[in-house]
């Protein structure tokens, strides 16, 4: 039954997906190898019951109420394997994937997680819907016989009992332990290549895995070379190395120009894909404030975000650092006094603050910016009247804007300049928002309303912060943590990374203008430093984008927990376990495998900068400077 229900589960997402599908031999493919993950699952999954029927004693099932008891836990099984079905439904309408490590993320924060669920679906429908299906294959099956059937059968003798059940045991666990995802084929369509998962397996491999040792998983060079080609490339902007550690990537960044101190409020908004934004291509209006904003900032018109979580992109903000395999830095240990834009900004005596609508302990986002420069503000630690709207992610954004807000006014009565990481929770399923603000119904709209009324609330803001004495005197960012939707039919589908970065200077520090480079996350920090015309002492992995002197290639690190990826705008290399590399042409909608296994100079740069970004972060090397 476990293996005909994820076979029905895997034709119903191939339904939902037939237009991004390959309908041709690999699906058939697909779903062979399908078959091959059901089992694997079945056995691991049939091994609590093979247990119990090992240790019970052969005259159990005599009992009518251990008959009934086995005909109840039947149907809590099938609801069980029902409600994982709608589960993975809901996981592929959102993501495009089967469970992965997101998933292992969302059991561990299950408060904001239950919340976003209740509020998103109509779960007493679901649950009543999901329980009568299950009651319905439980009588099904007692009609059958089967079940009688089988409690006759399983009272047995302890020995013979014993023997089943050491085989069976031994099979699941050999099997189990064997199967791998590296068995599946690099399908040309990732869609088909998902297809051929199966969502309980898929959920307990990214549990096991959600931390990769590079060197133990990817190709590497030898470490001198990694760095040396890392120091090499890093200092082409004119930087000069400091010390003699090899295995480092500090650098002195010295300006040419007088150094400016303004206040920066960097606001960071949820799934925010440059696809919404009318620039760029969008026609549903639904960003009619940005849009206008755009003639009075300083837009990088190719500009990526590093992979698809807000954990991802707020390790790039932050750290400009390229995205290590498996879990974000924001979620490790030992994630303390790293080297970051905010301990810059304190080296210069600025006041930083982490401002975050929902409760910051989700994601580890509260000891990540604690113990890295920032303070913080969250929905915990604000007044009950200073919410006036929220759901199972966090307070609106006008809510988290008036507390930005007040943070600024309190600051600039000391005389400090400030710097704040407003973290936005408003474009986020379930899609709701206080009435009467937009055109679009709450919830009901679903991304569009989420989108527009983020739109809406950032322009309130800017209205109101320029009644304030501080407004000319401080530099907006608008940036994107990550797009709203990462699937695609390729490897890295770099399109689904692209998004808006705005950089508003009411005060005319900051020219408007277009910035038409390639640039990813990891850019941000040192070209806004660079802006400012900052002299510092760097460890940054980014380059700073507007350096008229900076001879070191356009390039866009994209990823997911798995695969990294380097892109110079025509091609993308990969790299993934198990010590895989592969060479793509590509633009931003297509990707056509040109090589795999070749030393390609585009590989290696790609190389050297995973690696010895991965191996900074495990010698504990990637600290904040103290001279």
């Amino acid at each position: 039954m476990f293996v005909t229900l994820a076979l029905l589960t895997r034709m119903a997402l191939l339904l939902k997906s037939a237009g991004e599908v390959s309908w041709n031999l690999t699906l058939l493919a697909s779903f062979a190898w399908g078959v091959v993950y059901d089992v694997g699952a079945a056995l691991w999954w049939s091994l609590p019951v093979v247990l119990v029927l090992m240790l019970l004693p052969a005259p159990t099932f005599q009992y009518r109420a251990v008959r009934g008891a086995v005909i109840g836990a039947i149907g809590v099984g099938f609801f069980l394997m029902l409600f994982s079905g709608v589960s993975e439904w809901t996981f592929w309408d959102e993501f495009g994937v089967r469970f992965n490590f997101i998933a292992v993320d969302y059991l561990v924060y299950t408060t904001e997680v239950i919340g976003n669920i209740r509020e998103s679906y109509p779960m007493p429908l679901i649950i009543g819907g999901v329980a009568l299906g299950a009651i319905g294959l439980t009588g099904m099956m007692v009609r059958t016989g089967l079940p009688q059937i089988w409690m006759e059968a399983a009272a047995t003798p302890w020995r013979r009992r014993y023997a089943t059940g050491l085989v069976w045991i031994v099979v699941a666990v050999s099997f189990g332990s064997l199967l791998s995802e590296r068995w599946l084929p690099t399908f040309a369509n990732n869609y088909n290549r998902e297809l051929a998962k199966n969502g309980g397996w898929a959920l307990f491999a990214a549990f096991w895995a959600n931390q990769l040792e590079f060197d133990q998983f990817y190709e590497t060079l030898p470490e001198d070379r990694a760095f040396a080609m890392v120091r090499e490339n890093l200092v082409r902007d004119g930087s000069v190395l400091m010390g003699s550690e090899a295995e480092d990537t500090l650098r002195q960044i010295s300006a040419m120009q007088p150094e400016q101190r303004p206040n920066v409020i960097q606001i960071t908004v949820e799934s925010l894909s440059a696809s919404f934004m009318a620039r760029y291509g969008n026609t549903d209006g639904i960003t009619p404030e940005l849009d206008k904003l755009v003639a009075d900032s300083l837009v990088f018109d190719q500009f990526y975000a590093t992979g698809t979580r807000t954990v991802r992109g707020m390790e790039a903000l932050t750290l400009s650092l390229p995205p290590t395999p498996g879990r974000s830095l924001v979620k490790r240990p030992d994630n303390e006094n790293l080297f970051s834009l905010g301990s810059v900004f304190q080296s210069k005596g600025y006041d930083t603050a982490f401002i975050y609508g929902g409760y910051g302990y989700f994601d580890n986002m509260n000891y990540f910016f604690g113990h890295n420069g920032y303070r913080i503000v969250d929905r915990g630690q604000v007044a009950d009247e200073d919410i006036t709207f929220a759901n199972a992610w966090g307070a609106c954004d006008e809510d988290l804007f008036d507390w930005s807000l007040r943070e600024a006014d309190a600051t600039a009565k000391t005389g400090k300049p400030f710097f704040q990481f407003v973290m936005t929770t408003s474009n986020h399923r379930p899609f709701t928002y206080p009435e009467g603000r937009i055109d679009l119904p709450s919830k009901e709209s679903r991304r569009n309303g989420g989108v527009k009324y983020t739109d809406y609330a950032i322009a309130k803001f800017l209205r109101d912060a320029s009644t304030r004495p501080w407004y000319k005197d401080t530099i907006f960012v608008i940036v994107a943590d990550h797009c709203a939707s990462s699937a695609g039919k390729t490897t890295l589908p770099v399109s689904n990374y692209h998004i808006p970065l705005l950089i508003f200077a009411p005060g005319g520090q900051i020219e408007p203008g277009v910035v038409d480079e390639i640039t990813s996350q990891v850019d941000y920090a040192p070209t806004l430093l660079g802006l400012l015309n900052w002299s510092y002492p760097s460890r940054f992995f980014g380059r700073d984008v507007m350096h008229d002197g900076c001879e070191r290639p356009a390039r866009a690190f994209v990823g997911t927990y798995q695969k990294m990826g380097l892109w110079d705008g025509e091609r993308l290399a990969v790299l993934s376990p198990v010590r895989h590399k592969a060479m793509f042409g590509t633009t931003t909608g297509t990707e056509v495998l040109i090589s795999e296994g070749q030393d390609d100079p585009l590989i290696q740069e790609a190389t050297s900068y995973y690696q010895t970004a991965s191996d900074l972060f495990r010698l504990d090397a990637y600290r904040a400077y103290t001279p």
